[in-house]
């Protein structure tokens, strides 16, 4: 399958998209880069990734109010903020050292103290502040949500950071950047893949034009996309899916949407690319480790400071409208689902439940998704 030209727009895009991407990779690398929102500029470091030792930069004379910025979420667990503000800046009169920042942003650090932190305080930053813009950072970088922040004091904080050697992002490029990833994902490759019980069957590669993370759309059988079309919106799983882990009911989800797909005569099963509900392997993995604790799925997330559920669904809606599916039966439990897709011009004619047995392992998971993320069993 070719990909269409790039035209003047889709170059300008392209620019945006690898510009996050730039302070994206940086900031995994614990460097720091440099985030510009309405004349207010801040040089930015993954919180997760300071150590012992001193933060490069973040002493200079040129820079001001060494600060920790976390999500709503997180400065609520800490009894700072309300969960609902976009981002909250904690500052404390002498500073922070690298033990008492990782006892702000990981609530498994070793050293938690007293909630709220002692000497601690929180300040709301808006959606469109460069603040909330560095932490949204973090969460499209797949790390802890959390960044040590210092305001850059020179008059041109561009020529600042080309001086330094800065990676420089923008508010509006980094709040664009679900949108314009979905908006520009285009089908790069496609193959037959014969599955067991579905041997008709081809997979299509969809990559935004960055060329960030594929998202894969699985065509089984002959679906006739003049009426509504059997489809299954899944995000990946490697636990589940792959391992065949016990703790989630991921697995048998994605078997069973092939089968159920096949014997419907044809159907589309999207795997997207968002894993642990959009916020990574790796975060999955230390909600898990939270879980262990007493948690349930919700608060493990919370206590991390994400939200219940990270996922966004543009993808989804742009595959689909790709493949030119316009109407789905929707195999789902999940309601946030069917809105999302009716919100965005795919009319969702039918939910098909999609339930499997639990286990002793994931009956409380199942449980928690029914009573607190509105999942229908």
């Amino acid at each position: 399958m070719s990909v269409e030209p790039q035209t003047d727009s889709d170059i300008e895009l392209v620019a945006v998209l690898e510009t996050v991407d730039r302070a994206v990779a940086e900031l995994r690398r614990g460097s720091a880069v440099v985030v510009i929102s309405d004349g207010e500029a801040l040089l930015v470091r993954p919180a997760e990734t300071v150590d012992a030792g001193p933060l490069p930069f973040f002493g200079r004379q040129d820079l001001d109010d060494i600060s920790v910025a976390v999500t709503g979420r997180r400065a609520a667990i800490l009894g700072l903020a309300d969960p609902t503000a976009p981002a909250v800046v904690l500052q404390q009169k002498d500073g922070f050292s690298p033990s008492a920042i990782r006892a702000l942003i990981d609530p498994k650090a070793d050293n938690q103290g007293p909630v709220p932190p002692t000497g601690v305080t929180g300040q709301m930053a808006g959606e469109s502040s460069a603040a909330y813009t560095a932490v949204r950072l973090t969460k499209i970088a797949r790390l802890l949500p959390a960044v040590v922040i210092a305001t850059i004091t020179a008059n041109d904080a561009v020529a600042w950071a080309a001086a330094n050697g800065r990676t420089v992002v923008s508010a509006p490029a980094v709040l664009a950047y679900d949108r314009l990833q979905a908006d520009t994902l285009v089908p790069v490759s496609e193959a037959r893949v014969p599955l067991a019980g579905c041997e008709n069957t081809k997979i299509i590669a969809f990559r935004p034009r960055d060329g960030g993370v594929e998202h894969l759309a699985i065509i089984i059988g002959e679906p006739d996309t003049s009426a509504p079309v059997l489809t299954r919106l899944h995000s990946e799983c490697f636990t589940g899916d792959l391992l065949g882990s016990l703790k989630c009911d991921c697995g048998d989800q994605l078997r069973g949407a092939v089968t159920a797909i096949a014997e419907n005569g044809g159907g589309v099963l999207l795997y997207l690319a968002q894993e642990g509900r959009g916020i990574g392997l790796v975060n999955k993995l230390r909600a898990y480790e939270l879980q262990e604790k007493g948690f349930d799925t919700v608060d493990a997330n919370e206590q991390l400071g994400f939200d219940d559920d990270e996922r966004i669904y543009l993808p989804a809606v742009q595959m689909l409208t790709r493949l030119g599916v316009s109407q789905v039966k929707l195999l789902t439990n999940n309601p946030a689902k069917v809105g999302a897709l009716a919100r965005h011009g795919v009319a969702v004619t039918e939910r098909v439940a999609h339930v499997f047995p639990s286990n002793q392992h994931n009956w409380s998971y199942l449980d928690t998704k029914a009573k607190r993320s509105g999942h229908l069993f």
